[in-house]
């Protein structure tokens, strides 16, 4: 019996590169196939790395999907792992709604995020988010250290899905506005080899009230570490490895149910 076949773009990122390949691969389906039935293909054709696939998030066209999503022709489908840093222990992060990407200039000044490869100038970024209006300007300055679990690092590298992650940097920005009537939210996060000591993520809160601005800055940066799609290599004296991140928060990650099992 025929039937049409639709062909989707599948891309893996952070650990599952090493396991799954680094390039994008082009998945042939039948048309009207679900994200689900993507995983279940995939879990076929890497009987290998069954375990690779549990536990991940999945993005269609850079915006976060679940398994009952039908997929059409020429979709882009990432295959997102746990993201770097995840929350603090102990911390309970209040979940963020999944972003839609963004026209860039629709939020003005009110929001101003950022991937960049160069040194990030934190006095520069703080200096141009301050307002004659604002009481307090609250700032996470997050810097790579000399060592991770006990290991001593020689230096890290930062990778993103960088469509995805500026769409969800951007929206964090908006809703933390929204959600502690803050003023003014910059991000910034740095990609590519970091070395010791330098600036990896700036986040800046401009706000009337110092209250605000320290629950926004808190917020961003706890919710930042759990949904935006940025991972973080660790290389070590004795060898390298892709930092562990936590389970992304529900409604996020593949449910089990329709997550491929293990045969």
């Amino acid at each position: 019996m025929l039937f049409s076949v639709m062909r989707v773009q599948v891309i893996p990122f952070g650990v599952l590169k090493d396991w799954l390949g680094s390039s994008p691969v082009a998945v042939e389906l039948p048309e009207g196939a679900s994200v689900a039935e993507l995983l279940d293909r995939l879990r076929t054709q890497s009987s290998g790395h069954v375990r690779s696939l549990r536990g991940i998030a999945v993005s269609v066209n850079a915006q976060y999907a679940q398994g009952a999503q039908i997929l059409r022709e020429g979709d882009e489908v990432g295959l997102l792992p746990p993201v770097s840093g995840g929350s603090p222990r102990g911390a309970r992060t209040a979940a963020a709604r999944p972003a839609s990407l963004l026209d860039e200039g629709s939020g003005g000044s009110e929001v101003v995020i950022a991937l960049t490869r160069e040194p990030i100038d934190a006095g520069r970024v703080v200096a141009a988010a301050k307002r004659a209006e604002d009481g307090a300007v609250v700032v996470f300055d997050g810097i790579v250290r000399n060592h991770s679990r006990g290991r001593r690092t020689l230096y890290l590298e930062y990778e993103a899905y960088e469509e995805m992650a500026a769409g969800q940097m951007r929206e964090l920005g908006r809703q933390a506005r929204a959600r502690f009537s803050v003023r003014q939210v910059t991000m910034v996060h740095r990609l590519g080899r970091l070395e010791i000591g330098e600036t990896s993520v700036l986040i800046v809160v401009a706000s009337a009230h110092r209250t605000a601005a320290f629950e926004a800055c808190r917020w961003l940066i706890d919710t930042l570490k759990q949904i935006v799609p940025i991972w973080k290599k660790e290389t070590f004296a004795d060898g390298a490895v892709w930092a562990p991140g936590e389970p992304f928060p529900e409604g996020l990650g593949v449910d089990a149910a329709e997550a491929p099992h293990e045969a």
